[in-house]
């Protein structure tokens, strides 16, 4: 949403619009609070519309608005009639992709970009070395592109002149590309190819140093003015550096090549380091006292599950401020998709990055007003509550921008605030998964176990609920093992057969399958829970790859997670269905979540099923 906006009535009609569209640069916008170098004014009215912004950047940022703004009736265009000042909250609003890992096609990364630039962000993070291999050509040491010394889609690579038309995709979209050579750590492919064995072999620095001089000479600093160096994840001794390599490559990269250098934090320490960016990742990464700073610690594609994850993404403070300042410079959101993958596609599908890069477009670029700490990160707010009403008011925008903008794309998202569930538990059961309690026999408001009397809770609101989150956020359920139940009453205005996302626990995208071996088939996980609909016990999936051991990460992911695999096929009578769910959990349960939501499928992207109502209200 704009910072500041007025709806008119009048629309504008695009039909013969030429004469009566203007767009100016002007000295001044009144009331533009912070950035003023990318805001603008728009006025529409049923005779004019009229962009002005004070650079070229502030006018490409209006036109993307415009954008948003056409719609359509009786065959005719038209802008709805506003007034809009707009300017964005934090200086840095970015997206990295790790093609370190996964390389991505020059195709698939405009697509991503063309996003991007849609919806305003401002940051393309390029992580373009990792283990699995060093993907930007180098001439001068041309054995780092070299197929034996990848491990994943061994000899992909963005040749120079691929990387200066990515720079130049991104300049003509008022977006900054950002490369990292992530090291000392992650540089197995590094080392390999150069023969080193350890990153304080005295011969790693002038290496680096050339590299550097090499990718510096691709872009002037106007155009690329940030490097980053990452320096995080030191874990092993053979990624030692050696105490000289990081204060040369700091100098080198500011002092010589005129940049600003990036790096992360937690991270190494480098010695007489004073201006450096800290990108801060993970709970542990806090601001370095007087420094500037980047954060990334809330957002990782790659953990998130689509539906519980966007409103973490949109009730997460970024830098734990409304607005940005001289040191809080923003955020980036990043999918670190750590897998092997089978098709380079796959990354898009099995994150939630394109409803992830909507969200965070418009927190970064609205700011989160509020300080509501960590209190809804991992839950949704109470119903009827003011912060409720605004989420579900987001909800039916990005709703909006999935059907126009979204389709044939994956997109996984449907609206999930009208959805309530009650949860029981845990029960005891003497880690005994498959032990059967009363509440499978009826639903009932109170149940009394071994002397314990069990009530339910709730409501709970959405599509997935985190009983306790594996980041430790506040969620409803302190962490304990035992047996959970779930309900919720589904109304049908017909019979009908739909599909259903069904999901438990769900796995990252990251360092295997985290959480545990991959179920057999006849399950819905490892941990054995079940699902009942109006008192038929649910048959589970049967897998393509059952029974995989959690540390496979060579091993591609296929249909692990609900969003990423066939919408399970459920049948609704007419009038109030019963769903009931059964969560075991055990001591070392990773993702303590389930997932029940109906969805339809519209060539390729998943909507809401139409007229169904939910309550938990135990009939």
């Amino acid at each position: 949403m704009p910072q500041q906006v007025e709806w008119s009535t009048h629309s504008f009609d695009m039909a013969d619009s030429s004469s009566r569209f203007v767009q100016r640069i002007v000295s001044d916008i009144p009331d533009v609070q912070l950035n003023g170098d990318e805001s603008y004014r728009l006025q529409v009215s049923a005779e004019s519309v009229v962009l002005e912004a004070t650079t070229e950047t502030g006018l490409f940022r209006g036109q993307q608005t415009i954008k948003q703004l056409v719609y359509e009736k009786n065959g005719k265009r038209y802008l709805k009639g506003c007034t809009i000042v707009d300017w964005p909250a934090f200086a840095i609003r970015g997206f990295m992709q790790d093609v370190g890992r996964n390389f991505q096609s020059m195709e698939m990364l405009k697509e991503q970009i063309d996003v991007m630039a849609a919806y305003k962000l401002n940051i393309f993070h390029f992580h373009v070395t990792e283990n699995p291999g060093w993907r930007l050509e180098s001439k001068i040491y041309p054995q780092l592109n070299s197929a034996e010394s990848m491990t994943r889609q061994k000899g992909k690579f963005y040749t120079q002149e691929d990387f200066n038309e990515l720079v130049e995709y991104c300049r003509e979209r008022k977006i900054t590309l950002i490369p990292e050579f992530d090291i000392p750590g992650h540089s197995a492919a590094f080392r390999k190819a150069m023969g080193f064995e350890a990153m304080n072999d005295p011969r790693v620095q002038p290496v680096l140093i050339d590299l550097l001089d090499e990718l510096c000479s691709l872009a002037p600093a106007e155009v690329m003015p940030y490097i980053h160096l990452g320096t995080d994840e030191v874990w092993h001794s053979n990624e030692e550096p050696s105490p000289t390599l990081l204060p040369a490559l700091l100098e080198r990269v500011t002092q010589h090549h005129g940049r600003e250098l990036i790096v992360w934090r937690p991270g190494q320490k480098i010695e007489g380091d004073s201006v450096s960016i800290t990108q801060l990742w993970s709970s542990g990464g806090q601001p370095k006292p007087g420094y500037r700073y980047i954060d990334c610690r809330l957002n990782y594609l790659n953990h998130l599950d689509p539906l519980s994850g966007i409103a973490q993404l949109y009730f997460e403070r970024i830098n734990g401020a409304a607005h940005g300042d001289s040191l809080r410079l923003g955020g980036i959101l990043c999918c670190w998709n750590d897998n092997n993958v089978n098709d380079e596609y796959d990354i898009l599908k099995q994150n939630p990055v394109y409803p992830g890069i909507l969200t965070y477009s418009e927190t970064s670029w609205t700011g989160q007003k509020r300080d509501i700490g960590e209190n809804y990160l991992a839950k949704l707010p109470e119903k009827g509550s003011e912060l409720l009403n605004e989420f579900s008011a987001f909800e039916d925008r990005m709703i909006q921008h999935r059907d126009k903008y979204f389709a044939g794309k994956p997109f996984p998202y449907v609206k999930q605030t009208k959805m309530e569930w009650k949860v029981l538990g845990p029960m005891a059961n003497g880690g005994n998964v498959d032990a059967a309690f009363p509440v499978e026999d009826e639903l009932q408001e109170t149940y009394l176990v071994d002397t314990v009397i069990y009530n339910w809770r709730g409501p709970f609101y959405g599509g997935t609920i985190h009983l306790s989150h594996f980041f430790g956020y506040p969620s409803y359920f302190p962490k304990e093992e035992g047996t959970y139940y779930a309900c919720t009453q589904i109304w049908s205005p017909k019979e009908q057969t739909v599909g259903t996302w069904i999901g438990f626990h769900d796995w990252s995208r990251s360092g295997g399958r985290r959480g545990g071996p991959f179920p057999q088939n006849g399950e819905w996980h490892n941990t054995h829970p079940k699902v009942w609909l109006n008192g038929e016990l649910l048959a589970a999936p049967k897998w393509n790859q059952p029974g995989l051991a959690s540390n496979t990460e060579e091993i591609p992911f296929a249909d692990e997670n609900y969003f990423f695999r066939r919408p399970h096929s459920i049948h609704l009578k007419k009038g109030w269905n019963e769903v009931l769910l059964k969560i075991p959990v055990k001591k070392d349960t990773w993702k303590r979540m389930f997932t029940f939501v109906p969805v339809q499928e519209d060539n390729g992207t998943m909507r809401e099923v139409e007229g169904l109502k939910f309550s938990a209200e135990i009939k």
